[in-house]
């Protein structure tokens, strides 16, 4: 239990319909104070906070209690959501990560690139209409798993299983997850025999590609990474990979269709890609919040923190502080503050530099071919809490001539 110091604490109730985590609401209760209480913990809520209690050392990474907040304690995804890296500590998180760090290689990415402009090029080409699309299905998912594919090695028309599996799983990040714990666990199921086919194939067959060089991690004095680390790992790969590229995709969408010109910008200069990723993430990311777990009391500007109390870090909220960053979206920006759509401290995204690559090529392609986006009837989208984005995003455009 926390104890608060302060009647004037604003309370955030993140359960309720309609809930938005980047709400009017949210953003007044920056302005009354540092923090609110919600129904699952604290929520921090200004940039210098966020910045600081993520790397408390008195916090660990929270995450792993999020199923047994929602009634989850055993079963299929609460043993794979504990086997998460990111749900790993101290040295046994640190072995795990030397190990897998050597697989998500700028060189091995990087060599990449050339296929991924290709495929975002061939999905322009191909949708169905000149002037419109809905652009999660005919562009979004099939790049976000047909990026996955490319990195795995593995055949790109193989994308829709990554694509249907991974989305029933990424349905366990907000606040559906008990209604949609079923649906979740079947679809890991399907993903951990996708997971062990991948593994005994590259065993056998070793090729130059992520798998193998997955399969083979080993150093001195960290051993190998088992079968079941292997596989937890590379279902957590599928699952992350797909999903917050997919989401965050649909995401700039909204954003740029908000600021017109900052996308006719990014159309005519390309090289700024890198930073319009950076820009989105900053004031529209696909992780709403960053979580963390007390270890052991402790004070901090007022408020006595207490073991076992869940921290949600806001990340759009702390992303547009105007304590800590001036001026609204945009691209061309070049002082900007470090974003928290990666989360940060030992946790930091280790596909971060996948994720940045892929829509950093994708998002000026786009702002080239389609001219002058608008949002068309239609839209639908995921719960504005955890981890979001748009389920169907229908657009209009002029094409490019």
């Amino acid at each position: 239990m926390t104890t608060l110091t302060s009647s004037a604490v604003p309370h955030l109730d993140v359960t309720a319909d309609g809930f938005s985590i980047t709400s009017d609401e949210v953003h007044a209760a920056r302005e009354a104070h540092w923090y609110a209480t919600t129904p699952y913990g604290i929520a921090v809520l200004r940039y210098d906070e966020v910045s600081r209690l993520l790397k408390h050392p008195k916090l660990r990474q929270g995450s792993v209690a999020w199923p047994a907040h929602n009634g989850v304690t055993s079963g299929l995804f609460h043993d794979w959501f504990a086997s998460w890296i990111l749900n790993k500590e101290g040295e046994e998180h640190h072995r795990l990560r030397r190990l897998m760090n050597p697989a998500f290689s700028s060189k091995l990415i990087g060599g990449l690139v050339p296929r991924f402009q290709a495929l975002a090029t061939e999905l322009i080409d191909g949708f169905k209409r000149q002037d419109r699309c809905e652009f999660i299905s005919e562009f979004a998912d099939p790049y976000a798993a047909r990026v996955l594919a490319i990195m795995l090695g593995i055949p790109e028309e193989e994308w829709p299983i990554i694509s249907r599996e991974a989305s029933a799983v990424g349905l366990a990040m907000g606040v559906t997850l008990t209604e949609e714990l079923p649906r979740i666990e079947g679809a890991l199921a399907r993903l951990y025999d996708y997971a062990d086919a991948l593994i005994e194939d590259r065993t056998a067959h070793p090729r130059e590609d992520f798998i193998t060089a997955f399969v083979s991690a080993s150093r001195d004095g960290d051993g190998r990474l088992s079968h079941t680390e292997l596989r937890d790992g590379l279902v957590l790969l599928i699952f992350g990979g797909y999903d917050t590229t997919r989401n965050q995709l649909g995401l700039a969408m909204q954003t740029f269709m908000a600021h017109p010109d900052q996308w006719r910008l990014l159309a005519e200069r390309p090289e700024l890609g890198k930073a319009a990723v950076e820009e989105v993430m900053r004031v529209n990311p696909t992780v709403r919040w960053v979580t963390r777990e007390v270890l052991e009391d402790f004070d901090y500007e007022g408020l006595q923190f207490t073991a076992g109390t869940t921290v949600h870090l806001y990340s759009e909220s702390a992303g547009t502080d105007p304590r800590a960053i001036e001026g609204g979206f945009d691209i061309t920006a070049t002082d900007r503050k470090p974003h928290f759509g990666f989360g940060g401290g030992a946790h930091h995204c280790l596909g971060h530099f996948v994720a940045r690559s892929d829509m950093s090529e994708a998002l000026p392609l786009l702002a080239r071919r389609l001219r002058d986006p608008y949002p068309l009837d239609g839209a639908t989208w995921l719960p504005d809490s955890g981890n979001t984005g748009p389920v169907r995003l229908p657009i209009g455009f002029t094409p490019a001539p």
